[in-house]
């Protein structure tokens, strides 16, 4: 009955986002101008990633009362505790991948479903997970409504992947994390690359890029970064 109780306030919110969020000149000049000066100006120069920032409506993937500040250059929070990267994180960690259209991408916190929309445009599948409920029924729900058909759902523990679906040929965790977890470190695909916020959960992380090949893992810090804890069973020990 609860669950029900969430689904039919998650349709209610994604219709009301979908109707009264068409797209507007403002948005596209807003969105250009985010590219533009938040992210190609920090030297991102991958034109797929650019393009994919440019084509995905991230004022869809707030909260109406903060839409107007959907392409400035902070997070914002999305409820339950969570929080949408700012844009510039965002397309930091979808370059650093050096994605391929034929890659299938394990995204582990889904969030307001923005990044996994990001993803979807420039590969093959994503697979993403979200331990919170209202959240996951929320992005799952707008997601379909944006009508985005390449992402696969899932409530449920990131922290263990989704070993159905393995071997993945990268996986980005955007939730901090003190280790890297040993269960995605399997099921990341030899040659693949793994991003997260390594470090502290309550303070500050570095960004890091985890490449696996013939058995071996090595790792780049990137730069520093800000993310919220990822919880779970793991996580509590």
């Amino acid at each position: 009955m609860k669950t029900k109780f969430l689904f039919l306030i998650i349709v209610f919110f994604s219709l009301s986002m979908l109707l009264s969020g068409e797209e507007t000149d403002k948005y596209k000049k807003e969105r250009e101008s985010m590219v533009k000066k938040q992210i190609e100006a920090r030297d991102i120069r991958d034109q797929a990633v650019l393009n994919a920032m440019r084509s995905t409506l991230r004022h869809l993937f707030v909260p109406q009362y903060l839409r107007h500040q959907a392409y400035e250059d902070h997070p914002l929070p999305i409820g339950e505790g969570q929080t949408i990267s700012q844009p510039y994180i965002v397309a930091l960690m979808t370059a650093c991948l050096k994605l391929k259209p034929t890659d299938r991408v394990l995204e582990i916190g889904t969030g307001s479903g923005y990044q996994a929309a990001v993803l979807s445009v420039l590969v093959e599948e994503v697979f993403t997970i979200e331990i919170k409920e209202l959240l996951q029924l929320r992005s799952t729900e707008n997601l379909k409504t944006l009508g985005f058909r390449n992402i696969m759902t899932r409530h449920g523990d990131g922290y263990y992947g989704w070993e159905e679906h393995q071997p993945f040929d990268c996986i980005m965790i955007t939730a901090a994390v003190d280790h890297i977890p040993p269960p995605l470190l399997k099921q990341l695909k030899d040659g693949g690359r793994m991003i997260l916020p390594l470090g502290n959960p309550f303070s500050f992380q570095n960004l890091v890029l985890v490449s696996k090949k013939g058995g071996e893992y090595t790792v780049k810090n990137i730069t520093g970064v800000l993310f919220v804890p990822m919880t779970g069973k793991a996580m509590r020990k």
